[in-house]
């Protein structure tokens, strides 16, 4: 997979112990692009490092789960998160980093490692498959998801280009369509979690067809 100037095609390619920057209800996935305001000093030190080296760091949920916090303050963690690759990177004069993330693939948690930093890292095992994953996979039914994305459009009186959309390959469209969803945490991490993209585009129909037949079920009741 070619991401920015760099090349990722084995596990060799990528390292095994990362910085992590947690955030709720954000989804990254291999192939797509994340833009993100950075101010907190912790998160600064962990762009200024990561610049520093091979410009990889992990986005991960905390865990949704839990409600208590370790005695750092630090919550517990999901186990599935992606590595991403610093594409660009901007200084807003005012101490704040403006980025973009470009996905690499996903990878689990196998330890969190000791406060040695400002911010949290973890030893972890990567989603090798998701380098390799074909851009056009013949076993996403493209057709059910254009569909389902239709109906979103119209319920939300929403207009895309769907000239665009026709040139998108299936792996763009699904990892696209499944960040951008209008979903809460848990559905994210659903998503983020499914096996491969025919999964994931099944998994992204059915969660949106729940929000559609909720939107009609309020839409009737409003009438009544």
């Amino acid at each position: 997979m070619q991401v920015g100037n760099a090349r990722y095609l084995t596990e060799g390619d990528l390292p095994d112990t990362l910085a992590i920057f947690p955030l709720s209800g954000i989804l990254l996935l291999s192939g797509g692009h994340l833009p993100l305001n950075i101010f907190e000093p912790r998160y600064l030190a962990l762009i200024d490092d990561a610049l520093k080296g091979n410009r990889l760091i992990g986005v991960i949920q905390p865990d949704f789960a839990e409600t208590d916090e370790s005695p750092a303050g630090n919550p517990e963690l999901c186990k599935v998160g992606t590595i991403g690759r610093i594409t660009t990177f901007g200084e807003t004069g005012d101490g704040r980093y403006v980025i973009d993330l470009a996905g690499v693939c996903r990878f689990r948690v196998i330890d969190e490692l000791p406060m040695a930093h400002p911010y949290r890292r973890v030893k972890l095992a990567p989603f090798i498959s998701d380098l390799h994953e074909p851009e056009d996979d013949p076993a996403v039914d493209r057709n059910e998801l254009l569909r389902v994305f239709r109906s979103y459009l119209d319920a939300n009186k929403l207009e895309v280009d769907w000239e665009a959309v026709g040139k998108t390959s299936n792996r763009t469209l699904v990892n696209s369509l499944s960040m951008m969803a209008p979903f809460g945490a848990r559905e994210k991490q659903a998503l983020l979690e499914t096996p491969d993209l025919k999964s994931r585009a099944a998994t992204l129909v059915a969660m949106t067809e729940i929000v559609l037949a909720k939107g009609f079920a309020d839409a009737a009741k409003t009438l009544q």
